[in-house]
């Protein structure tokens, strides 16, 4: 028999990730009690199914695909149902948390008496070439979670505990949002000082490749940043709040928190960076 999966939420991520496997055959279930119409329509056009708690409680495998504030909720959430299950499911935590945040995750869920993984997803939302977007596994069950390999998911076991493949997000994300908070501080700087031009213009000598790289993930960055603010501070954790790094994702963490605002209200800020990277890409 196809397993089923249940997928929360049915977020842009979420939806893709299910799709994929609603395209190769599976049933996939979510849950949308009170979630908004444009939600609901996602879901839909992801071939996802409205569940109960109890339903999806029932499923072969839950895959936690939420923001990372939520992460732990949504355990504790789902646990009196995965408690009270007769056949319990392996329930995957795929969220960009500190293998720290993935341990206390595993605790509630291994207290119902059902299977845990840790994944980490890298990439963006899965199309058709799932190739781009991996969701590494770690953990005991990790080998029977990447049998949905087969269903049109990237799903690479990475070696080690429960913790290794939360490990693994952070360390990429680190780099790559990093990188893109560091770049939002100085294009934001330079627009501020009147030097945005001669910043760009001495990049496409000098650094034409991260120009480009900058300029191509800022404006995707916009509405994704409400999501970042938690993940940065995962990933403060993830260093340690001993050490030096730390700082710099608490401070990316502030920097996201403000471009969210921003960008629900006055887009004053947003509008910059777009103003900077459309020059850079000559617009």
């Amino acid at each position: 028999m196809l397993p089923i999966v249940a997928v929360i939420a049915p977020g842009m991520m979420g939806s893709a990730v299910a799709k994929r496997l609603t395209s190769s055959g599976l049933e996939v279930r979510t849950l949308l009690s009170g979630r908004s119409a444009a939600t609901a329509a996602r879901a839909g056009a992801a071939g996802m199914r409205d569940a109960s708690v109890e339903q999806i409680a029932a499923a072969d495998f839950i895959l936690s695909i939420v923001p990372p504030g939520q992460a732990l909720g949504l355990a504790e959430q789902l646990a009196p149902a995965l408690r009270a299950a007769s056949r319990r499911p392996i329930y995957v935590d795929c969220n960009a948390v500190s293998p720290e945040t993935v341990l206390r995750i595993e605790g509630v869920v291994r207290e119902t008496g059902a299977a845990f993984v840790d994944g980490g997803i890298i990439g963006p939302p899965p199309e058709p070439d799932s190739g781009k977007t991996r969701i590494y596994l770690s953990g005991p069950d990790a080998g029977t979670v990447a049998r949905l390999s087969a269903f049109g998911l990237s799903m690479p076991v990475q070696p080690g505990p429960v913790g290794a493949a939360s490990a693994m997000k952070m360390s990429y994300a680190g780099i790559t949002k990093g990188f893109t908070a560091l770049g939002a501080a100085m294009m934001l700087a330079a627009t501020r000082a009147g030097t945005a031009d001669a910043l760009i213009a001495e990049m496409e000598v000098s650094q034409p490749t991260l120009l480009k790289w900058l300029t191509a993930q800022m404006p995707k960055m916009h509405g994704k940043a409400y999501r970042w603010v938690a993940e940065m501070e995962e990933i403060a954790a993830f260093v340690g709040a001993d050490r030096p790094g730390s700082g710099f994702y608490e401070a990316a963490a502030r920097l996201y928190e403000g471009i969210a605002a921003d960008f629900e209200g006055p887009r004053i800020e947003t509008a910059r960076l777009d103003a900077f990277c459309d020059k850079a890409q000559g617009k």
